[in-house]
């Protein structure tokens, strides 16, 4: 099975703790390349995430998204920090005591107190847990993504083979008219003898005649089509990351195609000759998709 490098997943882990959101998209890209967005207490993850992606995929961009919503509810014993609490509720007496004399105590405000960053605070959530239950969450999402991949290449395969069978059907058409352009040639050069009102020692005119077919010979290059179809088709079936190699092959349609467009000496083989390009660079525009 082939896996597209374009594809998209999505998936939320929920917990006592809050809610993760996981996103994970990708793109084509001619290596793999790794992008983590996660909020700054979840940084200690990256090289985790790296490596299970490196452990499922071959090439693309991936970009990996998490969100973060902590539970309010979830939260631990608070405490309060008696000395820091003291300090401050002195200072503030100081303070009042300078500008209001004797009413100094009666006019702190004790939520006042207790706002002060440190004075009170809350249990720290476990992270150690918070990070295994996101990572279980982030395979299963790893497994939907490839999945996503997978149908895509199997869309892409069909597509691919679809076109593959076209180029058969073009080789057969060409082959067809390959006696009829020998015929042609022929009456074409005995025409031109004739116009010269020449005689011709009828072994040169076949040498002549056998020159002109081996020029305009395109029986290697539809031999070569053929066996390139053979292959692409086998690439296909074997599966796994392919893409370079389905690119390859590209390459070689693309040689092939070029030789029968330049021997092309009839409007049918032109035609057959412009319909394989076609053909070819549908397949080589969707190929650069495949991993």
């Amino acid at each position: 099975m082939i896996h597209s490098m374009t594809a998209y997943a999505r998936r939320e882990v929920k917990g006592e703790w809050g809610t993760g959101v996981w996103e994970i998209r990708s793109v084509n890209q001619r290596y793999l390349e790794t992008f983590i967005r996660a909020p700054e207490q979840f940084r200690g993850m990256e090289p985790v995430i790296r490596e299970r992606l490196r452990k499922h995929l071959q090439r693309g961009k991936v970009e990996v998204f998490l969100k973060f919503a902590a539970n309010p509810a979830h939260v631990g014993e608070l405490s309060i920090n008696e000395t820091l609490a003291q300090q401050l509720i002195k200072s503030a007496q100081w303070v009042q005591s300078q500008s209001n004399g004797d009413q100094a105590v009666s006019t702190i405000n004790p939520v006042d107190i207790l706002r002060w960053p440190g004075v009170m605070e809350a249990e720290e959530i476990d992270l150690d847990t918070v990070n295994s239950e996101l990572l279980a969450g982030f395979d299963l999402l790893v497994e939907d993504f490839k999945a996503a991949r997978a149908s895509e290449g199997e869309n892409l395969e069909t597509m691919i083979t679809t076109r593959l069978d076209a180029i058969i059907e073009q080789v057969t058409i060409v082959e067809g008219h390959m006696p009829e352009v020998a015929k042609w040639q022929r009456d074409k050069l005995t025409s031109r003898l004739d116009e010269l009102k020449t005689d011709i020692d009828e072994g040169r005119l076949e040498q002549e005649l056998i020159y002109l077919a081996q020029k305009q010979d395109v029986a290697e290059e539809l031999d070569r089509l053929k066996s390139h179809v053979k292959e692409t088709n086998k690439i296909l079936k074997k599966g796994g990351a392919c893409g370079r190699r389905l690119d390859f092959m590209m390459q070689e349609f693309n040689r092939e195609s070029n030789t029968l467009a330049s021997k092309s000496i009839n409007t049918e083989i032109t035609n057959a000759a412009v319909e394989l390009k076609v053909l070819i660079e549908q397949m080589r525009e969707q190929i650069q998709n495949i991993e």
